[in-house]
């Protein structure tokens, strides 16, 4: 990369380890700073220039990132399912953590994370923050179903979690006041959670009607199983999807077959799972739903396609027709439905990167 200097951080919440390889002389230089911005902009801006500074993706997050490259230092955030680590190094300090970073850099073998800006870490902390809200809401509906279950007492009245079902749950009453009284806090909880859960819908769904991420939220939508949440959620995760490709893009997601090939024999196993799992999760949820015969456009299909640009209908049509035909495909072949949707699953993947790359390419994406 052309740099003088190649700096490793191994970086913690109150402690920060340093190591700065100067390419031209060969000198090491280590330093112990206090796990502050400052400070650390303060030692990286005294090395011979120009430096390149690197560190892993943690929960420390992007904050040291974007204070160094605002001070007009680059510095990459590498993933650390990417770095390699010779298979003898058993001994593992915060020290040679920082030596083997700047080492890494100084061979360009680091895989960097992109690093989001301000505006759009918070927006995919919004979705975070939703994705956590239906773990929990889904933890304490399965609380009160189980331990109706465990009394004999059966919803039979139609669909679960419906407006009749939550009817016949404020009937049930028990008359041991300790099972009482437990039944009741498990309600409560599955009701303040499902609030929680709408309020953050709304703010979600508000936010994606913004103009930032509006004209790729709609090409989304254009396809089937992808509602304003899944849509926006694909969005503020992936961010620019114009640094993958059609091929990639699946890859990136963990969703394309694991590999242990060796001369002659070729094995392959399940999907990956690597990369970003909420992403991933939401797009194998969609996939379920183009299972279902697309023989007609369903008239809220439709309310879509008129929010958003002509060639991202036709392009919405035409994958809607494709994942079906692979769905039909499949169950032809009777192959395992848990197994053909994830294959969906990738396909689509492919159909919204070229939507959303397509709007990006006329509208760049540049990070906020």
């Amino acid at each position: 990369m052309n740099k003088r200097t190649y700096v490793g951080l191994d970086v913690h919440a109150r402690s920060v380890k340093g190591c700065a390889i100067d390419q031209e002389t060969g000198e090491i230089l280590r330093q112990s700073l206090a796990g502050s911005e400052a400070g650390v902009l303060e030692w990286v801006s005294g090395l011979r220039g120009p430096v390149l500074v690197v560190y892993e993706a943690g929960p420390t997050g992007f904050g040291l990132a974007r204070r160094l490259a605002a001070a007009g230092i680059e510095c990459l955030v590498a993933a650390p399912s990417k770095l390699q680590r010779p298979s003898g190094d058993r001994v593992k300090t915060d020290a040679r953590d920082a030596e083997h970073l700047a080492r890494l850099a100084l061979l360009g073998q680091i895989t960097p994370v992109r690093v989001p800006g301000n505006a759009d870490e918070a927006a995919r902390d919004l979705v975070r923050a939703r994705e956590d809200v239906r773990a929990d809401l889904m933890r304490a509906r399965h609380r009160i179903s189980k331990l109706l279950l465990r009394h004999g007492l059966v919803y039979s009245g139609g669909n679960a979690w419906t407006d009749a079902h939550h009817t016949w749950l404020h009937r049930q009453h028990f008359d041991n006041p300790a099972l009482q009284a437990a039944y009741e806090s498990s309600l409560e909880a599955a009701e303040l959670t499902l609030d929680r859960r709408n309020r953050l819908d709304a703010k979600i769904t508000a936010l994606a009607l913004t103009d930032r991420y509006a004209p790729v939220v709609r090409a989304l939508m254009c396809l089937r199983g992808i509602s304003v949440l899944t849509a926006f959620g694909l969005t503020v995760e992936i961010g620019d999807w114009t640094r993958f490709s059609g091929s990639t893009i699946g890859s990136y997601l963990g969703l394309v077959p694991s590999e242990h090939s060796s001369g002659a024999s070729r094995s392959q196993g399940g999907i990956t799972k690597t990369g970003n799992t909420h992403a991933r999760r939401l797009l194998v949820e969609a996939a379920w739903h183009h299972r279902r015969p697309y023989n007609s456009v369903s008239r809220d299909m439709r309310s879509r396609w008129n929010a958003a640009d002509e060639a991202s209908r036709a392009r919405g049509h035409q994958g809607n027709h494709r994942l079906h035909r692979k769905w039909d495909q499949f169950e032809a072949r009777h192959k395992r439905r848990v197994i053909a949707n994830v294959a969906v699953a990738r396909e689509l993947a492919g159909w919204c990167w070229s939507l959303a790359a397509a709007i990006q390419q006329e509208q760049p994406w540049t990070d906020e």
